[in-house]
């Protein structure tokens, strides 16, 4: 599961650097990238019915693309993404995911670093947007991507504001971004924090919910299950680009840019709810 959460790695604030090599923001293959990219576009175009509009909107160089988190643990709407910005800029242009530390564990670390994936960390984040990267952050986690499914319209990062840091840091402006549709690959019954707390899951694997869910083939388990997903149709709109320092001056209200950062997206997905006409089929 892709997580940017607030820019860094923690569940609340930020998480602890290491200290003792620089951040490497120069894993992304595009061969690689190239010949799995025909898969995923398939994946998006054929299974998912992915509509995604406005990534003509993305300015050239550093940018972070701000989003809201759908579809648990194997959460698509990274893939989906992808595949638009790919299809808008290229194959030769970077895409940096903020990722989980889980998934870089074992072979994960050098698949997954191919395709432009680093630990979700301040200090990775700004490294690759200083190196002209487009950078994609969850600010929500897995919190955002494990909600009920009856709250698959609501824009939640659990009051993570980091990622606004980290653009005023790099001095980069920001893309909000919002899809719809994912928590429906998958039916999420319950919030899932209390159960999450209870098995300490915020200590060991730094997960701050832990679902009931409803899936195939597996049927009812937690939020984990490694259920496959349905056929959801995913909507993805690009919102136009935020320069902080212009909207907000030079030393801007942090919580006032995070206020409307979000009520822009939630308008957004807002919209993309209203003319959603069925679950899943879309």
């Amino acid at each position: 599961m892709a997580e940017g959460k607030d820019g860094s790695a923690s569940a609340k604030g930020d998480a602890p650097e290491s200290d003792d090599s620089a951040p490497k923001t120069d894993g992304w293959d595009p061969v690689w990238v190239g010949r799995v990219m025909p898969l995923l576009r398939t994946i998006a175009k054929m299974y998912f019915r992915s509509e995604v509009t406005g990534m003509e909107k993305v300015p050239e160089g550093g940018v972070l693309l701000v989003s809201n988190h759908s579809g648990g643990t194997l959460a698509y709407d990274v893939p989906l993404l992808a595949v638009a910005f790919s299809e808008e800029f290229g194959d030769d242009r970077p895409l940096c995911t903020l990722a989980h530390d889980l998934i870089f564990i074992g072979q994960g670390d050098a698949i997954f670093r191919k395709f432009g994936f680093l630990p979700a960390n301040p200090r990775n984040a700004v490294a690759a947007l200083q190196d002209g990267m487009a950078t994609l952050v969850f600010p929500g986690g897995d919190w955002d991507a494990m909600r009920p499914t009856r709250d698959g319209a609501k824009v939640d990062f659990n009051g993570n504001q980091g990622y606004i840091r980290t653009a005023l840091k790099a001095g980069v402006p920001i893309v909000p971004i919002v899809t719809i549709g994912g928590q429906e690959t998958q039916l999420f019954l319950n919030d899932g924090a209390g159960l999450a707390k209870f098995l300490r899951l915020d200590k060991l694997i730094r997960a701050q919910r832990a679902p009931l869910v409803l899936g195939f083939p597996f049927g009812l388990g937690l939020g984990m299950t490694p259920n496959l997903p349905l056929p959801s149709k995913m909507v993805t709109r690009v919102l136009d680009p935020i320069d902080i320092t212009a909207e907000f001056g030079a030393d801007p209200d942090i919580d006032a840019v995070d206020e409307l950062i979000r009520s822009r997206m939630q308008a957004a997905l807002d919209e993309l709810s209203d003319e959603r006409r069925f679950p899943i089929i879309g």
